[in-house]
């Protein structure tokens, strides 16, 4: 459905129905809070369902690594009583943990969810809570992400509604593509720059 510039797709309804299950299976179980699993539902709704598996797998190995990370996290600033110079200098490395494992797995696509499930578990832990709270944070990523997994297998785009989001990834791919042109243009003119300022010197 459209008007004007807004349109209202299924995938916009997907992602609504996923916070919404979230919300709904964390009241029956009473697994407190949904927030972790709500936004991992939405990080990994796509397009489709191959679209969604691909990207789930790439969810999946950087909510386990960002998960497991958290883990240590919370283990290390339990052992030194929550000091905050843990948070101040152990969460930042963590991040660059994160990243570097993650390069080296090929998983580039799952850095900043790996990233995102690190942080919202380790500032979402509430001082004095135990092991298995942030373990069930942990889980709570994974339930999010089957949740939007399983609105992609159930809930297939009409033809016309994946071609317009087809069309919508592949602007966004577009955009990122002239942000690197760019990027490589300045860095390539401040190589050209401090060429012809060493030439000079050599003068």
């Amino acid at each position: 459905m459209e008007v004007g510039p807004f349109r209202l797709g299924l995938r916009t309804l997907k992602t609504a129905l996923a916070v919404m299950l979230c919300i709904i299976l964390f009241k029956v179980f009473d697994r407190g809070a949904p927030m972790i699993a709500a936004l991992a539902a939405v990080f990994s709704l796509r397009q489709d369902l191959t679209t969604s598996l691909t990207f789930g797998k790439s969810r999946i190995l950087g909510n386990t690594l960002g998960g497991g990370l958290a883990i240590v996290y919370f283990l290390v600033k339990d052992l030194f009583s929550n000091d905050f110079l843990v948070e101040l200098f152990l969460l930042p490395f963590l991040v660059i943990v994160v990243i570097v494992v993650s390069d080296g797995m090929n998983n580039n696509s799952g850095i900043i969810s790996a990233i995102a499930t690190l942080l919202l578990i380790s500032l979402s832990i509430p001082q004095g809570e135990s092991f298995y709270f942030a373990l069930s944070r942990v889980i709570d990523t994974f339930i999010g992400t089957f949740i939007g997994i399983g609105l992609n297998f159930f809930f297939k785009p009409k033809p016309i509604e994946e071609e317009h989001e087809i069309d919508e990834d592949l602007a966004e791919l577009a955009k990122k593509e002239q942000e690197l042109e760019e990027l490589r243009k300045k860095v390539q003119e401040r190589v050209e720059s401090e060429k012809s300022k060493n030439d000079e010197m050599k003068k």
